[in-house]
């Protein structure tokens, strides 16, 4: 919950928008949980949000603004409901609306999971597997169409329609807010960890053009995961995911240096949390012990190999292209296809990993695969071309930090002799 210390002094504009970033998915959850329609939830928090904009700069903060937006947000839903009822529907609707049994909207600790509930909720097989992640990083999240569609790597035109048929589909088929009961957990855990990931990643290097890292984001998605592991304490896939995010997460203080992305070979080691590193080997040796590997577990079993590495040096590239390799049987996905090259780069020779990278197809236009060309092109010696792969991906690239970085990487390159 954003703290009010943190709004003294700030920019009134500024704070609804850092409230908005933070409060975004508690709102809707709340609301939600309070009506039962995603839509109208949606769109009488945007309404709070904007009514806080109008006042805001005016009066200044209230002292909980998650508090204030929900409960204004939830007479918004209440003024609709009551606007749009029938006679014969309105006994009842004042009945739902007046519940003095119903839990305070405000106070998020007294329903501690019902965000996670909005996952499952969204993550129901009726809907498709992209359409679940896509909705939720949505509503839980906060983020904008054009930042799920850069997530996908899809046009933005074309997920504003797919979310807009996933809400229309959950209210035509009249799919339940909660948690679903234990016999129907499996069928939707996939969803709920893909989307838990997204959720993470986006929080930790968000693709929004304002802010570098977005905490709030992150943390939340390790809440929500722990709470899945406790609700799910047999699926390694859920501890993977939780051992993946600990490890990543571990690394936070040492990845930025003046708003500027520090890589992972180049981080100062000793300002990653000892804590988090020991906790998520555990996780990763526990799901070991368990003998089902799965994508999660993989890529958390890397990041276990990397924080065991004394210094960049140390690194065990040939465990890591291994672990890449099994991965890729698994879900053969682009995107783990250039995770794979650029350990292939690393354990056999630059030349090696390009050989590996131009067999991957359709990440053109993704910022991540130009720099790891870049990088492989700079290392055999063709600096043109590893010019021309840093501007792409620049101009790819939408994290402010990782642009720095970049675009430092193309200036160092500029002023070396030819």
């Amino acid at each position: 919950m954003t703290s009010p210390e943190r709004l003294v002094g700030d920019d009134p504009e500024h704070v609804v928008e850092r409230v908005f970033r933070e409060e975004y998915g508690r709102v809707v959850a709340a609301l939600v949980r309070r009506f039962g329609d995603i839509e109208l939830a949606e769109d009488v928090a945007q309404e709070a949000f904007v009514e806080a904009m109008r006042r805001w700069p005016g009066s200044g903060p209230p002292p909980n603004p998650g508090a204030w937006l929900t409960t204004t947000a939830r007479n918004r839903a209440i003024d609709r409901l009551r606007r749009e009822s029938t006679r014969d529907a309105r006994h009842a609707q004042a009945a739902m609306l007046t519940d003095e049994g119903d839990v305070d909207p405000g106070t998020v600790s007294s329903v501690p999971d019902e965000r996670l509930r909005l996952i499952f909720t969204c993550c129901h097989p009726a809907l498709a597997r992209d359409a679940q992640v896509a909705l939720t990083l949505r509503l839980l999240g906060g983020l904008t169409t054009a930042e799920i569609a850069r997530a996908f790597l899809v046009d933005e035109a074309a997920m504003a329609k797919r979310l807009t048929r996933s809400k229309a589909k959950i209210k035509a088929a009249h799919i339940p807010y909660r948690v679903p009961p234990d016999h129907e957990l499996p069928s939707r855990l996939a969803g709920v960890l893909s989307t838990l990931y997204l959720v993470f990643n986006e929080g930790y290097l968000p693709s929004s053009p304002d802010a570098a890292v977005r905490t709030d984001l992150s943390a939340e998605a390790i809440r929500l995961t722990r709470v899945l592991a406790t609700l799910m304490p047999d699926e390694p896939e859920v501890l993977g995911l939780l051992a993946l995010m600990l490890l990543t997460e571990a690394r936070r203080q040492a990845r930025f240096a003046e708003d500027v992305l520090v890589t992972l070979p180049e981080q100062d080691r000793s300002r990653w949390d000892a804590d988090l590193v020991a906790e998520g080997h555990q996780l990763v040796r526990a799901c070991l012990r368990r003998g089902r590997p799965g994508p999660y577990q993989l890529q958390a079993a890397v990041n276990a190999v990397h924080t065991d590495a004394a210094s960049a040096e140390d690194t065990d590239w040939r465990q890591i292209a291994a672990l890449y390799d099994q991965m890729y049987a698994l879900t053969p996905t682009p995107v783990v296809a250039l995770n794979r090259a650029v350990a292939i780069g690393e354990r056999d020779s630059p030349a090696a990993g390009l050989a590996a990278l131009a067999t991957v197809d359709g990440l053109a236009n993704y910022h991540a695969y130009q720099a790891a060309r870049a990088d492989l092109l700079r290392r055999v010696g063709r600096e043109a071309e590893a010019a021309d792969a840093y501007r792409i991906a620049v101009e790819l690239s939408t994290n402010p930090a990782e642009r720095a970085y970049l675009a430092g990487r193309l200036s160092e390159l500029s002023d070396e002799p030819g």
